[in-house]
This record gives structure tokens, C-alpha cells and sequence, in this order.
């Protein structure tokens, strides 16, 4: 995405410096990182800056004791691991950025925070001059997605990839594909150590763009050929292409599940953000580090692309999405505001955040409105948004592993509920599971299969022969040509 974002519309009035703000959902992008395209990917120094300095701008913002929006009743110094939630994938890039940013967020408190004084009179100081130690959630999807050039890939989720092959398919591409054949071609003694000829296309739009990036910031010359054929024109023009390729892969409107990580990422706004309503604040600081991907999919969900062009584009590096939940109503230990008094706004900054360089407030939905109530707001999320197991399964027609009938207690995947009204389904209304009535259905027919045997024997005057007593016999001897022992004894 390009640095230049649009103000907001003149619609939009805004009266948060009278607002108490209630609690906060932030997604944000990793940091700065080495290029995809030499896996494993790994968050550079630069990153790691880019990260802890966003940490500080939203400390600054909703933490410390003079915070500019501090959140309602949240710890200013010593966190409290009950009021904040941080979460990323298993992804090296993700989870290092992540706890980049929550250093910033809660700093080391120092020895006189930092320490506790035992029984028998002896002081204890933190490691690390009080650095603060706040657990990192594991989420499900985009797993080693920094490793992967195809974000869709690391979603699992079937229909969201056979919706985003149809991207190259689709008459956008193919013409694309075409036009930019000498482009791709000309910037080949660049890439021609990493990208063979026939990777040289706008098919590798943002893998291309991605390694011309990384070389363009960390690689001198010598380890950059020919980068004087990098012209600023020629790397926004790769970008550009990047920018295109990517948002055709995260999002179409006709069909929606192509933006499966932007509606998964919808569905944990909402039920966060409901838990911090209906806990009265317990939960209070929700973080979660992701790929651009899932920014690109809600941007075209929410319909922020018809605010400003600029969401077309892939964020930046450390960029972030808030959405913050507000209210004018009072706010105190006894009294906490009831869902009519409470609003979400929602805010975007490409890049890295700071005091110079803050989010911007954005409308949802093409409302031109901002802030929405919150029971609208969860109204137009749940028109898109994936919340559970059995919800996600239903929309990506996956129905093995975590998608199975077992995995979901029994339930039909691809209805999308469970069957428990019906005897086959339900154990607990004086029928039979299937998996029980499958098990009796096999011994039945394992009975009827073994009695039908022994009639055969018995009707015939056989007997049943070990094959040890019978190797000794002499009938094995005169066996007919083509019949060896193993053969024979199997057949007993």
C-alpha cells in the first residue's frame, strides 16, 4: 500500500475527545523481514525497530497514565494478564514481531516495580530490569505463512483455494499476464540469480516485487546486480503489479470466500470486543499479529475500497488495523454502559505507527458514518464474518480432520449444525450413534459370513487343519501345478 492516504470523508464528525474509551482490537503486520522468495523468512533488526516503536506509539496512546485515548480502568505499568490478549500464528516472523510490539506496549517497570520482598526479608529483582513477561496465544490459521509465497495456501481452507486459483483464470490476469511480458523481462538481470526465465512474469507479481524490496533496503551493490535498472518509476511499477496480483488473490466480490482470513479475522473482532461488553471491561487490550492478506480481505469485505484507492494495496510493514470500543455515557466501578451506549471506530495506519505518523479514523461498510453503534457494527460484521470451527468448515467445504463429523461432536460439516434431533445422531435420546450402529451392522455380518462357513464345512465333511499339521501331509506333495503351500494354507 502506498504511503499516501486520503483524509477522511468531511462527513465524518468527530467528537472522541469526549469519549471514554472502552477497550481495543488491534491487527497488526509484521515487521520488516527477509525476502520470501529464500525461506525462512526472518524478522530483521529493522523489523523488530518498526514493531517495538508501533508498541510505544500505542502505549502512548491507550496505556500510560497521560495516554491520549487510555483505555478505561486498563494497568498503566505492571500488566495484568487478565485485561490484555496477544496472539499469532506458528510463524517464526509473526511471533517475534508480536512480542516486539508488546515490549513496547508494557516496558521493563525498572527495580523498584520489578521486585518483590520475600518472607525472611530478602528483595528480589526481575530479570532484565523488570522486563515484562505476557503470554502469546497461538491462532489456527496462516501458519509458517511468511515461508509461503500463495498466502490462500496457508488457510487450509478448500473453497478459499479453488476461489483464489480462479484468479488466474480470469480475463484480469491473462490480459495482465500479457501486457507485462517485456516489463518482467527487463527486470531479469536483477532477479535472474533467484527466478528462473519461465518465474519471470507477472505470475510472481508479489514474490518478484517482495525480493526487489528486501534488496533495496538491506543489499549493497554487490550483493545487488544491476540495481541501477531499479528506477524509482520501474519499483512502483513492480509494486503497483504486486498490489493488483495480491488483492486479486485475497478478494472478489462475487465471491466472498476468496477473503476467508478477512472474515475469520471479523468474527475474533467481534467476540473479543463482545467479551470485553459483556465482562463489563475485564478484557480490555486485544493484539493479534497476521499477513497482509487478512488486511487486504477485510478492506474488501468492509468496503473500505470505496473510501480510498489506496486499500487496494498490500500494507506496509508494521502496519495496523484498531478498532476501538467507545462510549459518551459514564463510565465507573458500579456502573458499566449497556450496548445502546456504546460505538466502535475504526482506525488504519500503513507502516510504521508513531507520534508523527498516526492511524487515520476510517467509515465501515460505505456507511459514510463513523462511529457506528455497536449492535449495527456487529450486525454488518456478522453479514461476512467466520466465527467457529463448524462455521469455518461449512464455508470452506472442508470435511476431513478438523472438519470430520467426529472432530465436530458428531455433527454434519456441511450442514453447518449438528444433527442432534435425529435418533442416528444422538446418543442421548434412546437411539444410536452411527459410529455404534455401524460397529453392530459389522458383527452382523461377520455372524451371518462365519455361519455361513461352517455350514459349508459341515455339509461337505471338511475339518478345519492347522497349517503346521498340514505341511506334513503328503496331499501338499501332489498339489496341482500353480497351487504352492502358502497358497494352500491361506486358503485353510
Amino acid at each position: 500500500m502506498h504511503s499516501t492516504i486520503l483524509p477522511l470523508l468531511t462527513t465524518l464528525v468527530s467528537s472522541a475527545a469526549a469519549e471514554t474509551v472502552l477497550g481495543v482490537y488491534i491487527f497488526s503486520r509484521h515487521g520488516d523481514r527477509t525476502a520470501k522468495s529464500t525461506p525462512p523468512s526472518s524478522l530483521t533488526d529493522l523489523g523488530y525497530a518498526e514493531v517495538f516503536t508501533s508498541g510505544s506509539y500505542y502505549r502512548n496512546r491507550y496505556v500510560a497514565d497521560d495516554a491520549s485515548r487510555q483505555i478505561y480502568g486498563l494497568n498503566t505499568d505492571v500488566v495484568k494478564q487478565s485485561q490484555i490478549t496477544a496472539s499469532a500464528p506458528a510463524d517464526a516472523v509473526l511471533q517475534n514481531s508480536a512480542m516486539g510490539f508488546l515490549q513496547g506496549l508494557y516496558p521493563p517497570v525498572g527495580p523498584t516495580l520489578g521486585s518483590s520482598t520475600l518472607r525472611n526479608g530478602t528483595v528480589v529483582e526481575s530479570p532484565l530490569s523488570g522486563y515484562q513477561l505476557i503470554p502469546l496465544e497461538q491462532v489456527t490459521t496462516g501458519a509458517n505463512s511468511e515461508n509461503s509465497a500463495w498466502l490462500q495456501g496457508a488457510t487450509n481452507c478448500a473453497n478459499a483455494q479453488i476461489s483464489s486459483n480462479n484468479y488466474f483464470t480470469s480475463s484480469q490476469y491473462l490480459t495482465t499476464l500479457a501486457n507485462t511480458h517485456d516489463f518482467y523481462n527487463g527486470l531479469s538481470p536483477m532477479i535472474n540469480l533467484t527466478f528462473a526465465p519461465g518465474q519471470t512474469s507477472f505470475k510472481n507479481a508479489y514474490t518478484i516485487f517482495d525480493l526487489l524490496n528486501v534488496a533495496s533496503i538491506h543489499n549493497s551493490s554487490t550483493k545487488f546486480p544491476n540495481a541501477d535498472l531499479l528506477t524509482p518509476e520501474t519499483f512502483f511499477q513492480a509494486r503497483t503489479l504486486a498490489d493488483q496480483h495480491e488483492f486479486g488473490l485475497a478478494y472478489n466480490e462475487s465471491d466472498p470466500i476468496r477473503a476467508v482470513t478477512g472474515s475469520i479475522i471479523a468474527g475474533e473482532v467481534v467476540e473479543a470486543l463482545n467479551n470485553t461488553i459483556t465482562g463489563n471491561g475485564k478484557n480490555k487490550f486485544n493484539i493479534q499479529f497476521g499477513a497482509y492478506a487478512g488486511m487486504m480481505s477485510f478492506f474488501g469485505l468492509a468496503n473500505l475500497t470505496s473510501v480510498d484507492a489506496d486499500f487496494y494495496g498490500v500494507p506496509d510493514y508494521a502496519s495496523s488495523l484498531s478498532w476501538e470500543l467507545v462510549t459518551n455515557a459514564t463510565v465507573n466501578a458500579s456502573s458499566f454502559p449497556s450496548e445502546d451506549d456504546i460505538s466502535v471506530r475504526f482506525y488504519f495506519h500503513n507502516g510504521t505507527t508513531s507520534a508523527s505518523s498516526e492511524p487515520r479514523e476510517f467509515p465501515l461498510f460505505g456507511t459514510g458514518r463513523s462511529p457506528l453503534p455497536w449492535n449495527e457494527f456487529a450486525s454488518k460484521m456478522g453479514t461476512f464474518s467466520i466465527s467457529g470451527q463448524k462455521q469455518w468448515c461449512t464455508a470452506c467445504g472442508n470435511s476431513t480432520g478438523v472438519c470430520s463429523s467426529s472432530a465436530l461432536g458428531g455433527g454434519d460439516a456441511s450442514a453447518g449444525t449438528s444433527s442432534a434431533g435425529s435418533s442416528s445422531d444422538n446418543t442421548g435420546n434412546g437411539g444410536i450413534s452411527k459410529a455404534v450402529a455401524g460397529v453392530i451392522g459389522a458383527m452382523v455380518t461377520l455372524g451371518v459370513v462365519l455361519g455361513i462357513e461352517l455350514f459349508i464345512l459341515l455339509a461337505g465333511g471338511l475339518k478345519l487343519v492347522s497349517k503346521k499339521r498340514l505341511a506334513r501331509t503328503t496331499s501338499i506333495d501332489s498339489a496341482p501345478p500353480g497351487m504352492g503351500r502358502g497358497h494352500v494354507g491361506a486358503k485353510v
